[in-house]
C-alpha cells in the first residue's frame, strides 16, 4: 500500500469518526428540545391548577407521573452524553495519533527523497543517522553493510558511540546475521542490558533477494520507551528505501573505479 493510500485511509477513517461525534449531537440536541417542551407542559398545567384547586389532586398525580418519565428520560439523556463524551475523547486522541502518523509519513516522504538524491554513499549514511534519529528516536544504532566476496557485514556508520566499538558478524550469525540473511526485522525488549551483538531491533536491509546490510539499534532516546506500531511501518518503508540507497551508491562508487582505471590505462596507451 503506497503512501498515498495510508494517508486517505486516515483520512477517510478521521470522517467517519467526526460523522459519528455530529450525529450524536444532533441526537442529544433534538432530545433536550422535546425536555423543554416537556417542561413548558408541566409549568402550564400547574398554572391550570392554581387555577382550579379542584383538580389539584388529579393533576399531584399527573405531576408524579411526569416527573418519574422525566426523571428515567434524564438518566437516559445523562448515560448518552457519557457514551458521546467517551467517544469524543477516542475521537480526539485517534485524531492525534493520525496527526503524528501524517507528520512521520511526509517526513519519511522527504528523507526518502533526500535519500535518493545522492550518490554519494557517505551522504547515503549521514541521511539514514538523521532518520533513524528523527523518526524512530533511537539514541545508540549502527549502520551494517556486508561485504559482497565474506558476507561478512561490518558497521560503517553509528550513532551514540564510535563506529569501530561494533563487533564484525559473520554471515548468518547471531541476531544482526540471522536477521539479514532470513530478511525480517527483529524487535526484541527495548529495557534489556546494552548488548553489541544482540540490538533491541534490527532491520535487515535488502534489495529483492539481495542482503545489503542492517541497521541495528541498541537503545532508544529517554522520551521514548517502546516501539509502536507506526515504528514497524517505518522499518519496512526504510528498509527498501536505505537499502536501495547504498546499493546505488555503492554500484556508482564502483564503477566510478573502473572508470578511472580505464581512463588511466588508455592514458597509458596513448602515451
Amino acid at each position: 500500500m503506497s503512501d498515498d493510500k495510508k494517508v486517505f485511509g486516515r483520512a477517510e477513517e478521521f470522517m467517519s469518526l467526526f460523522n459519528q461525534g455530529a450525529e450524536f449531537t444532533k441526537e442529544l440536541l433534538q432530545e433536550n428540545e422535546r425536555l423543554r417542551h416537556d417542561l413548558l407542559a408541566v409549568n402550564d398545567d400547574h398554572r391550570q391548577a392554581a387555577a382550579d384547586p379542584g383538580d389539584w389532586a388529579k393533576l399531584r398525580v399527573q405531576l408524579l407521573t411526569q416527573i418519574d418519565t422525566l426523571t428515567v428520560e434524564k438518566e437516559n439523556v445523562l448515560e448518552r452524553l457519557k457514551m458521546v463524551e467517551a467517544e469524543n475523547r477516542q475521537f480526539a486522541e485517534r485524531y492525534v495519533e493520525i496527526e503524528e502518523e501524517n507528520n512521520n509519513l511526509a517526513n519519511l516522504y522527504v528523507s526518502s527523497y533526500q535519500l535518493h538524491s545522492t550518490l554519494a554513499l557517505s551522504e547515503v549514511l549521514k541521511i539514514i543517522i538523521e532518520i533513524v534519529i528523527n523518526l524512530i528516536g533511537a539514541e545508540v544504532f549502527a549502520v551494517y553493510v556486508q561485504d559482497e566476496r565474506s558476507g561478512t557485514l561490518e558497521a560503517v556508520a553509528s550513532e551514540g558511540t564510535e563506529v569501530e566499538i561494533f563487533p564484525k558478524i559473520a554471515p548468518g550469525a547471531g541476531v544482526i546475521g540471522g536477521s539479514v540473511a532470513s530478511g525480517e526485522t527483529h524487535c526484541g525488549d527495548t529495557h534489556s542490558t546494552l548488548d553489541w551483538e544482540t540490538p533491541i531491533a534490527c532491520i535487515p536491509l535488502r534489495v529483492q533477494d539481495r542482503p545489503i546490510g542492517a541497521i541495528a539499534i541498541y537503545s532508544l532516546l529517554e522520551q521514548k520507551e517502546t516501539f509502536t506500531p507506526l515504528d514497524h511501518e517505518l522499518f519496512t518503508l526504510l528498509a527498501g528505501h536505505a537499502a536501495t540507497a547504498i546499493f546505488a551508491a555503492q554500484l556508482y562508487s564502483q564503477s566510478e573505479r573502473k572508470l578511472n582505471t580505464i581512463q588511466g590505462f588508455i592514458d597509458l596507451l596513448t602515451k
